[in-house]
């Protein structure tokens, strides 16, 4: 089980107390953030996306949704989502349970400006009941992240 590999990580740098399991489901960031009681951006959700053909993650605020132009302006290319039946073996979590710890070598994992607005971020932890809570000057510490970028814009129209 992944949030076994995500506490394996947390283990080895001291930190096992990081990982928070819960009776209730937080597949989603509206069910994480009801579970949490905390504002939907504050649920930081990694989304799995095909760029240039090999997988890559974006973390991203629970209330934003990926901007097309913004992503191709980033990445030189549409965005794809991995296929959901591929993303456990090309991540190394399934869905539901995709987060940015303890994935599988060489997946480049990018965090979104919109992360930035919150001091406390929760991002989940290798299973459909599990979350870590994060401050967001521990991003760099526990997350290798290949960059900040700006490829979000808001769900509400």
């Amino acid at each position: 089980m992944s949030v076994e590999k995500v506490k394996n990580f947390f283990e080895s740098i001291g930190e096992v107390e990081k990982v928070q399991e819960f009776a209730e489901s937080t597949a989603t960031s509206e069910m994480a953030a009801e579970v949490l009681n905390c504002q939907l951006g504050q649920i930081a959700k990694t989304l799995s996306f095909l760029v240039d053909k090999k997988p890559a993650l974006i973390l991203v605020s629970g209330d934003m949704k990926i901007d097309n132009k913004k992503f191709k302006a980033q990445f030189s290319c549409r965005p794809s989502m991995l296929p959901v039946e591929e993303v456990e073996n090309l991540i190394g979590h399934a869905v539901g349970g995709v987060c940015p710890f303890a994935v599988n070598e060489g997946v480049p994992i990018y965090a979104d400006e919109s992360l930035r607005r919150y001091e406390v971020i929760y991002p989940a932890a290798g299973s459909s009941n599990s979350l870590v809570k994060l401050n967001l000057s521990e991003i760099d510490k526990y997350i290798k992240i290949s960059g900040w970028i700006d490829v979000s814009k808001s769900k509400v129209v």
